[in-house]
């Protein structure tokens, strides 16, 4: 099952998938440097082509020097346990680039997800409808993630979804406040949705919110026909899913670099 889960996050999802609603996107060698809604860069690939260490740093600072030249606020590039690369962490390190949590690969059936869960009185999951949902779930998110550029990204998730894009923002609301919240993006051309951006406030944890929150997020995946879901969990949200039927199936870190001012 891990194999062939694999086989088709590497086939489905590596590259282009993944930047399918990047602003502008080149192809370096086997890189794709995109620029992301919001002045963010972001490097993926399917695979680094065979290079041997030499020829990957020479791809990061190629890369490097791309986005300065743009002069973006900053650059993620994906990496993925399960890939050949050798001398990447050193050479990201070496150019400024600054690794954060690793995070696991959730992969499983949407059905397994699709499950009724108990949740405290009160509390009405929901999709969110308005820009104020918006920018009340991003800054509950930045809060969680320590991410202060919270306002920009919730602002590029309005456009998207004013533009009609498939994307869905679910939230958790207890006492007017978002409490817990969770993307669906639906990948168009393969047969995964991604569960993205899932948070909870601390003192909301351990009441079963998040897990009834993925559970609409799955019902909808399933009605779009979508057959799998795929999450990069971090510890607090992985031991939910692997509960729901998700097994991990590697490991992906994002390394940031960031431009000096001056």
């Amino acid at each position: 099952m891990i194999h062939e889960y694999l086989e088709a996050y590497d086939r489905e999802l590596r590259a282009g998938a993944e930047i399918a609603n990047a602003v502008s996107v080149v192809q370096h060698g086997p890189l794709h440097l995109a620029v992301l809604a919001g002045g963010f860069g972001f490097i993926t690939y399917a695979d680094l082509g065979g290079a041997d260490a030499e020829g990957i740093a020479e791809l990061i600072d190629e890369a490097v020097a791309y986005f300065r030249d743009l002069g973006v606020g900053s650059v993620e590039w994906k990496t993925r346990g399960h890939d050949r690369a050798p001398g990447l962490h050193e050479s990201l390190l070496a150019h400024g680039f600054v690794p954060e949590e690793p995070e696991s690969i959730m992969i499983g059936e949407a059905a397994a997800l699709a499950q009724h869960a108990d949740i405290p009185d009160g509390v009405e999951i929901r999709r969110a409808r308005t820009d104020d949902d918006v920018l009340a779930a991003g800054e509950m998110q930045g809060q969680v993630f320590g991410d202060a550029a919270w306002r920009s990204r919730a602002e590029a998730l309005i456009g998207r979804l004013r533009a009609g894009e498939a994307v869905e923002l679910w939230i958790a609301v207890a006492e007017g406040v978002v409490v817990s919240a969770g993307r669906l993006e639906p990948v168009a051309g393969t047969g995964f949705a991604g569960l993205w951006g899932g948070a909870t406030l601390p003192e909301w944890r351990g009441r079963g919110i998040y897990r009834a929150l993925t559970a609409e997020r799955a019902r909808s995946a399933r009605a779009a026909g979508f057959r799998y879901l795929q999450s990069d969990s971090t510890e607090f949200s992985r031991p939910i899913l692997e509960r729901s039927g998700l097994v991990k199936v590697s490991t992906t870190t994002p390394y940031v670099w960031s431009p000096v001012p001056g």
